[in-house]
């Protein structure tokens, strides 16, 4: 495991260390970043020429893109990204930036607990994954309000002032609602031109993800969509970076352990998965996370 600080950049942050964990994990993905907050902002800038793999965060994600040239792939999905566009990614949501280094690449990233107390305020989250859509793009009144409270919410993480905590929370409080409303009361732009997929592609994998118990099989898929096996699994490959089999094992390795940890029986966690045979989820979740499926903390 080769643990790294993102370099050529600067941040501000409710504890400024980033740790990106990087390894040759089990079925190509990879989970990146450690959060033991409730949040962490991020000010990031920097030209760097790097090839960004497919990954996935144990927390939520709220990318606020600045300047540069950057395309965001999120579960099948490229979203051309504007200046101020919003990107709202799921916890377990496959994904990765592709950037053109010939410019600087500047970005807000705020990183959110799963388990923060005002749960109302991830309902952006599930929202996106109904729509399969994760994109805000602002009206400018809008726009210069989130902006606002973004830099406002920066400078306090920076702030030694008295109750700078406080204040950072009530103005984390503040532009979650803000994205809140405009997201689920349908307040933004939308753009058919900002994004593209693979409308067959996008179908299998939401079916997939609303599916994991049931029979995933190649053979399965190909006949509930008219494809055939082979071209599915090149198909699949090109628009997701994953092979077919590889993203749903993984997807259900991730509902596993939610569930675990939520307090469901391991072996009733492996069946509400799609594992129908307990050895091969075991062997599975240790490859995987390093643990034996009763070892979450």
């Amino acid at each position: 495991m080769i643990n790294t600080a993102i370099n050529n950049s600067k941040h501000s942050s409710i504890g400024l260390e980033v740790t990106m964990t990087l390894s040759e994990q089990f079925y190509q993905s990879e989970k990146t970043g450690y959060l033991n907050e409730q949040f962490r902002l991020f000010h990031i800038k920097d030209q760097t020429k790097k090839e960004f793999a497919y990954h996935y965060h144990d927390f939520h994600k709220v990318v606020i893109f600045i300047s540069g040239k950057a395309t965001y792939h999120i579960e099948g999905k490229a979203y051309n990204l504007r200046p101020w566009d919003i990107l709202l990614v799921d916890r377990h949501a496959i994904h990765r930036p592709e950037i053109d280094a010939s410019v600087p690449y500047e970005r807000f990233i705020l990183w959110i607990q799963n388990d923060i107390p005002w749960q109302e305020l991830l309902k952006c989250f599930q929202k996106a994954n109904d729509r399969s859509y994760n994109l805000i793009r602002l009206h400018p009144s809008l726009q210069e309000k989130l902006k606002e409270i973004l830099l406002e919410l920066e400078s306090a993480t920076k702030s030694d002032a008295f109750a700078k905590d406080l204040l950072a929370q009530s103005l984390f409080l503040q532009f979650m609602i803000y994205v809140n409303r405009i997201f689920l009361e349908k307040q933004y732009i939308f753009d058919r031109k900002s994004y593209s997929f693979d409308s067959q592609i996008a179908d299998i994998l939401q079916y997939i993800n609303h599916n994991l118990k049931e029979d995933l099989s190649v053979d399965n898929l190909a006949s509930r969509y008219y494809i055939s096996k082979y071209h599915l699994m090149r198909k699949f490959k090109e628009e997701t970076g994953f092979t077919l089999h590889n993203y749903i094992v993984n997807k259900r390795l991730l509902m596993a352990r939610t569930l675990i940890s939520e307090g469901i029986p391991v072996t009733k966690a492996a069946l509400e998965s799609g594992f129908s045979e307990y050895s091969t989820f075991s062997r599975a979740y240790r490859k995987q996370f390093g643990a034996t499926p009763s070892n979450i903390s």
